[in-house]
Formats: C-alpha cells, sequence, structure tokens
C-alpha cells in the first residue's frame, strides 16, 4: 500500500512537472507563433496588367493562379483584384517586402519560341515540371524536366520538326532560361530546361511552373507592410477570453466529476501547453479561423474525457470497485472517442489538401488539435487518474456514481422535432429569397465575397491600430450604413488603408469630406480603388469541393465503422440539419457573410459529427446486447441510448459554449461576428444530436423492417 502511495505521489510530480515544463516552453514559443495578416499583418503587394483593359477571365485566372503561387509561402495569404488592371497579394507574418518579392518572383508567363520570336508552346500546355539533377563528366547541372500535355506535345513535336538546326528559346518572366538548338524532332512530349545555378533555384522554378502560365503579365506596382487587420486588441482580448473559459471549464469539470475532473484539468493544461508547441514546430500560420479550430479541438478534448468519466460512473453505479471501473470506462470509451475523432481528422485532412487560403489554416489548426486531444485524454488523463487513486482517492464518493435511472422518451417527440427542424429551414429558404429580392443576394455578403472599396488616406498624424478602431471605423460605418470595415496600416508612415463595402461616387464624396472634416487630411492624399472579394470563385469552389468530398469519407467511414448505411446516413443528414440551421440564422438575423464564415461552417460541422457518434456508438452497444438477449424493443434501445449520453451531450456542449461566450463576450466586433454564429451551431448540434440524429436512424431502420415484413 505505501509503495503504491509513493508511486502514485510520483507519478503526480511527473505530470505536474511536465505541465509546467510544457506550458513554459509553450508559452515561451507563443511570441515565435505566425500570426495571419489579420492577426499580425504582414505584406501587401499589388501588381498591374501590362496589357491593358485585361478581361476579367484573364484577371480572374491570373488571381487564382496566383493564390495557388503564394500558398507555398504561406497558405493564409489572399489575392484580389483592385480596379480593373491591378491584382493585390496580402502575404502574413513577414516584414520584408523586398524579400517576399525575390522569393515570390515577378509574376509573369512560360513561352517557348522559335528563331523569328513566334511562340510556339504556352505554359498552360505544360502538363507537368520536376526539378532534377543530371551528371555529366563528374559536373552536375541542374535541370527542371517538363512534361506536355496532348495538345502541348502535339505543338512541340510540330515546331521541333520545322527547326531542326535551329533554336527554341524557352522564356519565363521574360527572361531565356534555354536556348538549345534541335538536333531532331521531339515527339515524347517531354524536354528539359537547364542553366540554374542550384537544385533550390531548379525548385523553385517548377513549382512556379506547376501552377500553370498566368494569363497576364504583370508588373510591380506598390509593395507596403502593414498592420494586423484586427489590431493588437483583438489578440490580446482572445488570449484573455481563452485564459477565462479554460479557467471555467476547469472549475466546471472540477465541480462536476470530481477527482476525474481534476485529472481532466491536469490533462488539459498539457494540451493547451502543447498546442502551442506544435503550432510553432509546424510553422502553423495561425488566424481567427485557426483559433476556431483549436476551440473545436478544446471541445473535443474535453468531450473525451466526458465519455470516459460518464462510463466510469455507470460502472460505479453497477456496484464495481473504483479501479476496475476506471479500467471499465476506459475501455468502453474507446470505440466513441476514436471513431468521432478519427472521422473529424478524415474531415480535416480532406481540407487540408483540397481547401486553400483559410480553410487551410483552420484544417491544420484542428488535425493538431484532434491529434494532441486523443493523446491526453487516453494517456495523461488515465495515468493521473490512476495516480490520484493509488494517492488515496479511493472511495467512490470521489469519482460521482451514476445509475439507470427513467429512460426518457425522446422518440415519442421526434415528429415534433422533425416539424420544428422543417419550419426553421423553411424559414432561413424564406428570409434569404426576401433577402435576394432586396439586395441581389441570399444572404447579407461582406467585403469578402463581394468585393468593395478600397480608400487610402494618408493622416498628419502616426495613429494606432486601436486609435483607428476607436476614431475613425465609426465615422466610416455611418457614411457606409454597415459595421463591415477593415483597416491597415502601412507600416512607417500615416497611411491608412480602408476596406468598406463599395461605395458610390457620392459615398466616396462623403468619406472624403470626413476626413478633411475630422481628421484635416489633405483631399489629395485621399485615393480609393474598386477591390474584388477576397474569397475568390475558384476558392468557394475549392471549399465546396472539399467539404463535399470529406462528407463522403465521413460517410463510408461511419458506414465501415457501424456496418449500417442506416447510421451513415443519419449522421449525414443530421450533419446538413445543423449547416441549414445556422444559414438560417445568417438568413433571419442579417449577419454579415465574412471570410470567417466558411471557417464557421466548417467547425459546426466537425462538432455536429463528433457529438452524433457518440449516440450512434450507445446505439450500436446495446443492440449488441439485444442479440445476446436483451427483450428490449428497438423503440427502447434509441430512447435508451440518447438517455445514458445526455447527461455527456449536455456537459461537452456546455463547456464548448463556455469557451466560445467568453470569446463573443470579451471580443472585438470582428471575433464576435464569427463567436456568434458558433454558439448558435453548438445550440444546434446538441439538439440534432439528442432529437434528431437517434429518430432518423430509427425511421429509417424500421421503414426497412416494415417492408421486409411486406
Amino acid at each position: 500500500m505505501k509503495n503504491s502511495k509513493v508511486k502514485g505521489l510520483l507519478g503526480l510530480l511527473v505530470l505536474l512537472f511536465a505541465v509546467g515544463l510544457f506550458g513554459f516552453f509553450g508559452y515561451d514559443t507563443m511570441d515565435d507563433i505566425k500570426l495571419g495578416l489579420d492577426l499580425a499583418g504582414g505584406v501587401s503587394i499589388t501588381y498591374q496588367a501590362v496589357d491593358e483593359n485585361p478581361t476579367s477571365e484573364e484577371m480572374s485566372d491570373t488571381i487564382y493562379k496566383l493564390q495557388q503561387r503564394v500558398q507555398n509561402y504561406s497558405t493564409e495569404a489572399v489575392v484580389y483584384q483592385e480596379g480593373s488592371d491591378r491584382i493585390n497579394i496580402d502575404i502574413p507574418g513577414v516584414s520584408d517586402a523586398n524579400a517576399i518579392l525575390e522569393e515570390l518572383g515577378k509574376p509573369g508567363s512560360l513561352i517557348f519560341t522559335d528563331e523569328t520570336g513566334k511562340t510556339i508552346l504556352t505554359g498552360d500546355q505544360v502538363a507537368s515540371a520536376k526539378a532534377g539533377i543530371i551528371e555529366q563528366n563528374g559536373q552536375k547541372s541542374y535541370v527542371v524536366s517538363l512534361t506536355f500535355t496532348e495538345e502541348g506535345t502535339k505543338a512541340f513535336a510540330d515546331a521541333t520538326s520545322a527547326n531542326v538546326g535551329k533554336r527554341i528559346a524557352i522564356i519565363y518572366d521574360n527572361q531565356i532560361y534555354s536556348n538549345p538548338v534541335v538536333r531532331e524532332a521531339i515527339t515524347g512530349g517531354q524536354c528539359q530546361i537547364d542553366g540554374m545555378t542550384d537544385y533550390t533555384e531548379a525548385e523553385n522554378l517548377a513549382s512556379t511552373i506547376r501552377i500553370g502560365s498566368l494569363s497576364l503579365e504583370l508588373q510591380e506596382l506598390r509593395s507596403n507592410v502593414v498592420g494586423a487587420q484586427l489590431g493588437q486588441q483583438a489578440i490580446s482580448t482572445s488570449l484573455k477570453a481563452g485564459a477565462i473559459g479554460f479557467a471555467i471549464v476547469a472549475v466546471f469539470m472540477m465541480v462536476v466529476y470530481l477527482i476525474p475532473g481534476v485529472a481532466a484539468s491536469i490533462a488539459l493544461a498539457l494540451y493547451v501547453g502543447l498546442v502551442l508547441i506544435m503550432l510553432t514546430a509546424f510553422d502553423v500560420t495561425l488566424t481567427l479561423p485557426g483559433v476556431a479550430g483549436i476551440i473545436l479541438s478544446v471541445g473535443m478534448a474535453v468531450d473525451a474525457n466526458v465519455i470516459i468519466f460518464t462510463r466510469i460512473k455507470e460502472e460505479i453505479g453497477l456496484g464495481h470497485s473504483v479501479k476496475s471501473a476506471i479500467k471499465a470506462g476506459f475501455s468502453k470509451a474507446l470505440s466513441a472517442i476514436l471513431d468521432g475523432n478519427i472521422t473529424t481528422l478524415i474531415a480535416a485532412a480532406v481540407l487540408y489538401f483540397r481547401g486553400s487560403g483559410t480553410v487551410k489554416g483552420f484544417a491544420s489548426t484542428l488535425a493538431i488539435g484532434i491529434v494532441l486531444s486523443m493523446f491526453t485524454a487516453l494517456f495523461i488523463t488515465k495515468g493521473a487518474l490512476y495516480a490520484l487513486y493509488a494517492v488515496g482517492f479511493e472511495d467512490p464518493k470521489f469519482y460521482g456514481t451514476k445509475k439507470d435511472g427513467k429512460i426518457i422518451n425522446f422518440l415519442g417527440k421526434k415528429n415534433i422535432c422533425f416539424i420544428l427542424s422543417i419550419v426553421i429551414i423553411v424559414a432561413g429558404w424564406a428570409g434569404m429569397a426576401l433577402h435576394k429580392g432586396q439586395t441581389g443576394y441570399v444572404l447579407n455578403y461582406g467585403m469578402d465575397f463581394t468585393g468593395g472599396t478600397s480608400t487610402n488616406v494618408t493622416f498628419n498624424e502616426d495613429m494606432s491600430l486601436d486609435d483607428i478602431s476607436a476614431k475613425v471605423v465609426p465615422v466610416v460605418s455611418k457614411i457606409t450604413g454597415d459595421a463591415d470595415v477593415q483597416t491597415q496600416k502601412v507600416a512607417g508612415t500615416n497611411e491608412v488603408i480602408i476596406k468598406t463595402k463599395t461605395l458610390d461616387v457620392e459615398q466616396r464624396q462623403q468619406l472624403e469630406d470626413a476626413m478633411v472634416e475630422n481628421f484635416g487630411v489633405d483631399a489629395e492624399k485621399i485615393t480609393a480603388e474598386s477591390i474584388s472579394g477576397a474569397v475568390s470563385t475558384e476558392m468557394k469552389k475549392d471549399a465546396v469541393w472539399a467539404v463535399t468530398i470529406a462528407t463522403v469519407l465521413m460517410l463510408l467511414y461511419i458506414w465501415f465503422r457501424f456496418k449500417d448505411i442506416r447510421f451513415a446516413a443519419s449522421a449525414i443528414l443530421a450533419l446538413v440539419h445543423d449547416v441549414l440551421v445556422v444559414i438560417t440564422f445568417y438568413s433571419l438575423a442579417k449577419w454579415s457573410v465574412g471570410s470567417t464564415f466558411i471557417a464557421c461552417m466548417l467547425t459546426i460541422v466537425g462538432y455536429s459529427i463528433n457529438a452524433t457518434i457518440v449516440i450512434f456508438d450507445r446505439i450500436r452497444e446495446n443492440l449488441a446486447l439485444k442479440k445476446a438477449g436483451s427483450k428490449q424493443t428497438l423503440e427502447e434501445i434509441v430512447n435508451l441510448s440518447i438517455t445514458q449520453t445526455f447527461t455527456r451531450s449536455i456537459n461537452t456542449s456546455l463547456t464548448t459554449f463556455i469557451m466560445v461566450f467568453v470569446l463573443f463576450l470579451l471580443g472585438v466586433s470582428s471575433i464576435r461576428e464569427f463567436a456568434l454564429p458558433l454558439m448558435v451551431g453548438i445550440v444546434c448540434g446538441t439538439y440534432s444530436s439528442v432529437c434528431i440524429t437517434g429518430a432518423l436512424w430509427y425511421v429509417l431502420t424500421t421503414r426497412k423492417q416494415k417492408k421486409a415484413e411486406k
């Protein structure tokens, strides 16, 4: 007994030391975490098309390809149109515009020309480009191997056949990279660019060419170092909200779950430190949507602990000893934890590889959080719990008990719940139809989607971002009649970039007059340009495709794990339900739909599917008992399963809601714009998991049985 207490005490000390150590390293590396343009600013580069009057198709294609290119530098970089022939690139987390310009390269096009200067092949006819090293006579040469498309192969074969003995130049960004003599017709659809000084140069060129030839040749117009869009206040309040929210959650866990709650708090504290370290280690650029991914993963970390502790209470309620209850609790909770987290991890992986911009940032932080939450719940919480037990907390009263009480008849209310959900969703559609009739858009899209006006104002003094938010933004909002105003400072100057919804000529004049009257600005130092939405059509398509593929893969995984497609179908229907209900909120509240909208919807998808898996895991377990001889009806099994997991559903949702609610209370307007719909999603996800998913599965299953009987 004495030895076990010593081991338990040593185990606790090791865990607490680990919390302190990783907490210190996490805090120490916070300054090394890359922050996005919205949180820390970065470099803004403006290019102008060399050709006059480019078409909208050429601009759109060039913007998309540049977006793909700059993501090699930062996943959070954004590209958008300014005016009719300019393209802006905002790259976060850096302060040296010249270094970026050098690394990014002057965007241009790849062409192949003959000796008359005639273009015989263009970059969009290149299927792939790979860097390589060739050794000849002991000397290394660095090359880029090109493979052409079917169209490109034919064009290159025709060109080389007609130019045997002559030169064909390979030109990128108006620079001749290779100018070889054609010795024979090349019909295999491949060639090489040589002349690179090292492998890095070859790889950079290959990477750039792989994106495809730009539709337009561009020239640099200006480059600036810009300040954060949200300001230092957004960062400080978010950190404060996170700390307060975490403290409330820790206290809640200890009050509700007693000793297991203490173990969970230790594990969660270690989890926070590990997340901070991993963000630095994996070079993740953290933006507001990334913060959303962390919030969701914290909720899932709490959820895993709640599932385990509920199981432990049940085992104690059945009369088992505390030690055996702890062992059984972790064992029985494992399948629900793994299925829920793996399902969400599948979604995160697809979103990362198929998504772009903020979607990619969200996916990376979510994936890191999921892996760490599983690790801390299954190993750290377990170790802490056994250590606390060994120290002397052996009495069942320290762990609580849960006996099977009265089964709630959830299915008896299924028709009411179905009707309520349909009414809410239809109300959302009606709201969208009304909004489209009034504005031309189904939702209140912000400038990230619709574009707007960018006004550059040079003030007479160097104003801080907080001063700009407090003094300038209210003046701008009064003129535009819209709270969606984004501001950025140009470092080293008094210049401020103010982005608003699209302003007509009269509003632009009003804004100019207001700047002159209120701040004494020289009218000649005010310029305005129309800008496109930072979320391009292609980025929207990428997001839609990513979500679609993720949904299909989640459906297949659930089908595989539960051996019943009705589980998968019910989960996906509930997921769609939650998304539509949140869209109803956006519609009826006329809430601004900005870049955070995508992250918000993705968070809700992850949260919804995880909550559903827990209930389905119980149904699967109770169905196995029925096969083993239990005489319960299918309706009783579903009601029992939902009742058994009801406390978990409420407590998990409450802890996640607390985190987001504190963020909403303390956050700046842009944070609140994201937090409020997320709270709606959490409430909706809880409602659907308790009232909709089990009922859907029951309806689908009984219908099949009735058809079989007929």
